[in-house]
């Protein structure tokens, strides 16, 4: 499973010219978007909750998640004219990292909203990740497929386009059998992020 990833062909590009090229793609009816998620320590600045979360203050970074509802609710309506099914799968590994603590409480609000999250504990995906972790990917239908690129800081730095169709549809064997094997979002969220004390920010 994703065996060709790591070996395909892509064009590197830089945070603005990634965000035009996937609006552009996003619009263009694409039918479907599938992101995997795989990293377990990010930065988001700019997001207010995130900045909180940062900071230690726990309390509010939760309270300041509810200021993107308006936003997410915007984003599954444009889906939802454009008839574009957009799925997420999130990996988790155990500990829990402080940031992806974080995330699931935002991305409860997501599934809220209609957001189709499911979660996969990493040590149930280790046949998968023998050789290598899952790819952090973004797939757009058919026609476009994206590896986002962080910098040594762990901030989003644009992303590697991958146009290839037969790399495109193999990954996204891959996130569908993947996904069939995920947990509901709240099952998980309900067992394992529910019960956890804040986390310690360094």
């Amino acid at each position: 499973m994703f065996d060709s990833f790591p070996s395909g062909a892509s064009e590197r590009l830089m945070r603005p010219a990634y965000h035009e090229d996937f609006r552009r793609v996003y619009e263009s009816g694409i039918g479907f978007l599938n992101k995997l998620e795989r990293g377990q320590n990010f930065k988001e600045r700019g997001f207010s909750s995130w900045e909180a979360f940062a900071a230690g203050e726990w309390t509010e970074a939760l309270s300041l998640i509810e200021e993107k509802r308006e936003v997410y609710a915007k984003q599954f309506r444009k889906a939802s004219e454009l008839n574009v099914t957009e799925r997420r799968l999130r990996v988790v590994e155990f500990p829990v990292t402080p940031y992806v603590q974080w995330e699931l409480f935002v991305l409860r609000l997501r599934v809220e909203l209609g957001d189709k999250i499911k979660v996969a504990d990493a040590r149930k995906i280790v046949d998968i990740e023998e050789r290598r972790p899952v790819p952090e990917v973004v797939i757009l239908g058919d026609v476009a497929m994206y590896e986002v690129v962080y910098d040594d800081d762990g901030n989003a730095a644009g992303a590697k386009r991958y146009a290839n169709p037969e790399l495109i549809k193999e990954t996204s064997v891959g996130f569908n059998a993947l996904y069939g094997r995920a947990e509901s979002f709240f099952d998980f969220f309900d067992r394992e992020i529910s019960p956890l004390p804040p986390p310690v920010v360094n």
